[in-house]
């Protein structure tokens, strides 16, 4: 590793599936951690478990809707208040809901345009003033394969915003290469993990079990990549596939 180790890492939507899974991961390395997602139950539940198991690290935890774009910047700046530095932030919160358009689903396709793409922007925004004050940072978006084509049903916005995200952090990258700024990006692309967003999802190829795909997930975002599928096999030769193939034959993956 070139970099030195990033001790502090907030994570958005850490309530529950890849967010919950990258926390436990992260604090079994004996990072600290600044999680916030709407549910702070759940957020209550996560840090007393790892304080128990991990009194090594330090957990805060705090409110957040990422779609109250105001309330992001508040919650950021609170954790790097309260921590002095924050080293990775792991753009992650996001939804799944939606149906083909045109079919009455207008309010679910939006919510997770909203959720997925819009919020993504706000908390970009917020963990990049933080990075150049501090001129350093770990900026991480948890994409999707599904970005790399046009998906069917209800996963067409989906895949669109994750398509829209790679593209985001891209061009963050292009800019921060462009004023020689030692932030790091990093654009993951998971495969089928299974998670509370894809629980009731059938027959899907290659679905990994939640665990896995979050060490295989933690894995890669700490080896810094400019992007990573994971897991990388499959992954890797589907993506070469995918943006190849007739769009009738990668409708099958969707």
């Amino acid at each position: 590793m070139t970099h030195s180790v990033r001790k502090t890492i907030l994570i958005t939507g850490a309530s529950s599936g890849l967010g919950e899974g990258m926390a436990r991961e992260f604090a079994a390395k004996g990072r600290n951690l600044a999680l916030c997602a709407r549910r702070t139950e759940r957020l209550e539940q996560l840090k007393s478990e790892l304080e128990a198991k991990h009194p090594e690290s330090t957990i805060s935890i705090k409110a957040l809707d990422v779609n109250d774009h105001d309330k992001v910047f508040e919650v950021f700046k609170a954790f790097k208040t309260e921590f002095g530095t924050i080293d990775r932030v792991i753009v992650n919160a996001g939804m799944g809901k939606g149906a083909s358009l045109g079919t009455g689903y207008f309010y679910a396709n939006v919510q997770t345009a909203q959720t997925n793409f819009v919020a993504a922007v706000a908390q970009c925004e917020a963990a990049l003033e933080i990075f150049r004050e501090q001129n350093h940072g770990h900026l991480v978006t948890m994409s999707s394969i599904s970005a790399l084509r046009g998906m069917p049903r209800a996963m067409t916005v989906y895949a669109a915003t994750k398509a829209g995200l790679s593209a985001l952090t891209e061009g963050i990258r292009a800019d921060l290469i462009k004023s020689r700024s030692p932030i790091k990006t990093s654009c993951i692309m998971p495969g089928y993990i299974r998670s509370e967003i894809n629980e009731k999802v059938k027959n899907t190829p290659f679905m990994i079990d939640n665990e896995t795909g979050c060490r295989l997930l933690v894995k890669a975002i700490e080896k810094e990549p400019v992007k990573a599928y994971v897991p990388t096999w499959p992954w890797a030769l589907i993506g070469f596939l995918m943006k190849r193939l007739p769009l009738k034959m990668v409708m099958k993956l969707g």
